[in-house]
């Protein structure tokens, strides 16, 4: 699935931003993203953990909504092997961090510097139909910020939290 660029935040050498959503079994979902083009700042690699404000370099993401629920969760990662998860009562109101126990997975290949694979458990969401979206912030090296998503609101800034953002459908029991 190709993402779009925010048209008030154009890229200056990143030409597509791709993500690839596959279910590996009932509980754990795999998210290739793929970055084409050059200048890109991608984050040393670093040990495992959770960390907040990742979307102030580059950063990919994923939300997750059940249908008719103001409620929803967002899930950083970066190629730093860094990430961070949260829950939402609402539209940007209530967060906190969601706990996981199972830290996702987040792999680097050394081929393709800027791809990111990441293996998601789903356990402590709702097993229930959801809607999701799915984004990235770009950090060039040039200082330009880009942002990408499936879908944007008719909004002059990149809003990924938006309802209409959430355009994938995912069915309960997690096969996607």
């Amino acid at each position: 699935m190709k993402l779009i660029a925010h048209p008030a935040f154009l890229p200056s050498s990143v030409r597509s931003v791709e993500v690839e959503l596959t279910a590996t079994d009932g509980e754990n979902v795999l998210l290739d993203f793929r970055i084409e083009g050059e200048g890109v700042v991608i984050p040393a690699r670093r040990a495992t953990a959770r960390v907040d404000g990742l979307w102030n370099s580059t950063c990919l993401e994923v939300f997750l909504r059940v249908p008719g629920s103001d409620s929803y969760f967002e899930f950083n990662f970066s190629h730093s092997g860094l990430w961070a998860a949260y829950a939402f009562d609402g539209y940007r109101t209530g967060m906190r961090d969601l706990g996981l126990g199972v830290a996702p997975h987040i792999e680097v290949d050394p081929q393709r510097p800027l791809d990111l694979s990441v293996a998601l458990n789903l356990s402590d969401t709702p097993d229930v139909p959801m809607l999701a979206s799915i984004s990235a912030v770009i950090e060039e090296q040039d200082g330009t910020m880009s942002y990408w998503a499936l879908a944007h609101p008719l909004v002059d800034k990149p809003d990924f939290h938006h309802a209409d953002c959430f355009v994938i459908e995912i069915p309960a029991a997690r096969p996607i």
